[in-house]
């Protein structure tokens, strides 16, 4: 890559030695600046430094010095903004604003963090600016907030506060499809112009003020799409709450429906609804919606809709310690059941439904280790997808098989999604989608239901900081979506409905 084209990513903390691991998460290359709010002593601006010259090695380019702003008292906000403005940053590595508390002193009633208060307030200015730089320039900016200290076992480099979006490409009530991704200044949304066709509108930025920077994007059973999020609203006594939020799409490329708070498993409490882990969600096959968060006590709260539109109130499912990081299958027989990666250990919690009265059933018995970040549902139903802890090798597991079975591909990092029921040469074959090195996109298959004759995977290319999509649409078609560190949406299509599993050139609309 030309070092003129290098991605702008811009790296906000706290002082400089809070950086550092920010700064080691930078893997591919990117223009770096580092910005802080407050000094350190010689020894954090050292161990930074360091850091930068490790990061050049990598292929990055440091074009400033850290830089230690003067921020007043309320006034970090407006100082980032200005530094903003002259960086032009297309990527933020943020701390976590909403840190997991490491303890809760019963006397003050207040959780304790094992991170300063500043890592907090500088990722809160942080978000703030962005959302009104890309507001005033329309540039989008994409934000990654790490938890560092956060996991027992597990290190910044591997834990995102909002988890990449993974089904961002989806099919529309009238066949058009659309794109789905979060940004600091809120959702972007792309639209295709006819269905199979190669013009695109967008970007177009949708209301809806104070989201975090994390989306899931959902399809229900008339194929409208519903997207959820985290919102964070002022208190009147001081403070913030952090909620649940969905709105939805009804008609491809119109209006989403006013955001709705479902509100928080831990209400009327502003320290622990803070806290609140990022939302997973799923139909069932009655039409039925069901919504699952990590909650203060560190582990599993549900709320569900059921098919005639109520609600029924937040359900705690207690059980097993989780981590910030949980996805939703739907089985062969079109119930939703809930994976968690364990906070304690290097393993995997199952959630599912048994009896006539639909009680959830937590399952510890699943023979897997996954790497961080890497659970996602698979193609096929009840399948789920994870990269192996120890040899990062993509592996498949669903429930009654004594161990996954490894696909190959561990030259990546992150999930492994896909779309399953694609005719080619007279068979029925399950494709895979994940993120190659240094970001492209690459694409493998197996026939249907039997990963193990194994996945021939092929890199297309298209360098993303985010995840690759994948959709397979009612006529047959298969789309692959990329975007870039501008904001600039890429599509590769299948070339033939029924013959060879190929993509055509990329093209940017």
């Amino acid at each position: 890559m030309s070092t003129a084209a290098l991605p702008r990513v811009t790296v906000v903390a706290a002082k400089h030695r809070d950086a550092v691991p920010l700064v080691a998460l930078q893997r591919d290359a990117a223009d770096i600046t580092v910005l802080c709010t407050e000094g350190d002593d010689k020894a954090g601006r050292a161990a930074l430094d360091r850091a930068l010259v490790e990061a050049e090695g990598r292929g990055c380019r440091v074009s400033h010095a850290p830089r230690t702003l003067t921020v007043q008292q309320g006034g970090g906000k407006e100082e980032l903004l200005s530094q903003f403005h002259e960086l032009r940053p297309q990527r933020l590595l943020l701390p976590d604003p909403d840190p997991v508390r490491s303890g809760y002193d019963d006397t003050a009633g207040v959780p304790v963090h094992d991170v300063p208060p500043g890592h907090a307030a500088t990722a809160l200015d942080a978000l703030a600016a962005a959302r009104e730089y890309q507001h005033s320039t329309g540039e989008p900016v994409f934000v990654d907030c790490r938890r560092a200290g956060a996991d027992e076992g597990a290190d910044a480099a591997t834990v995102l506060r909002y988890p990449h979006t993974a089904h961002w490409l989806v099919e529309g009530f009238d066949g058009r499809l659309s794109a789905f991704l979060p940004s600091a200044g809120g959702v972007l949304r792309w639209t295709q112009g006819e269905p199979g066709g190669l013009v695109w509108q967008g970007p177009e930025r949708l209301a809806g003020p104070h989201l975090m920077p994390g989306l899931a994007v959902l399809r229900d059973l008339h194929g409208f799409v519903h997207l959820l999020a985290l919102r964070r609203t002022p208190r009147k006594d001081g403070g913030e709450d952090v909620a649940v939020v969905r709105a939805a799409q009804y008609r491809t490329g119109g209006p989403l429906t006013p955001w709705h708070s479902l509100g928080s498993p831990n209400p009327g409490d502003r320290h622990k609804s803070r806290e609140v882990g990022f939302p997973a969600a799923g139909f069932d096959a009655s039409g039925s919606l069901f919504v699952f968060v990590r909650n203060f006590g560190h582990s599993i709260s549900v709320r569900a809709q059921g098919a005639d539109g109520r609600w029924a109130p937040w359900q705690h499912l207690r059980g097993a310690r989780v981590a910030d990081e949980i996805v939703t299958v739907t089985t062969a027989r079109g119930e939703v059941e809930l994976y968690a990666r364990a906070r304690d250990s290097a393993a995997v919690v199952r959630w599912h439904r048994t009896g006539a009265g639909g009680v959830w059933t937590e399952d510890r018995t699943v023979p897997l280790s996954p790497a961080p970040g890497s659970l996602a549902a698979g193609p096929e139903p009840g399948t789920l997808l994870s990269r192996d802890l120890h040899t990062n090798e993509p592996c498949v597991w669903q429930p009654g098989f004594g161990s996954a079975l490894p696909v190959g591909g561990a030259d990546g990092a992150g999930p492994v999604t896909g779309a399953s029921g694609i005719a080619a040469e007279g068979w029925t074959y399950s494709a895979l989608v994940r993120s190659g090195p240094g970001g492209t996109c690459v694409v493998g298959a197996h026939a249907q239901g039997r990963p193990d004759t194994g996945v021939w995977w092929d890199d297309l290319g298209a360098r993303s900081p985010r995840m690759p999509a994948m959709v397979h649409d009612r006529t047959g078609g298969v789309t692959l979506a990329t975007v870039d560190a501008a904001g600039r949406l890429s599509v590769a299509n299948r070339q033939s409905p029924n013959g060879a599993l190929t993509f055509g050139s990329w093209h940017t609309p």
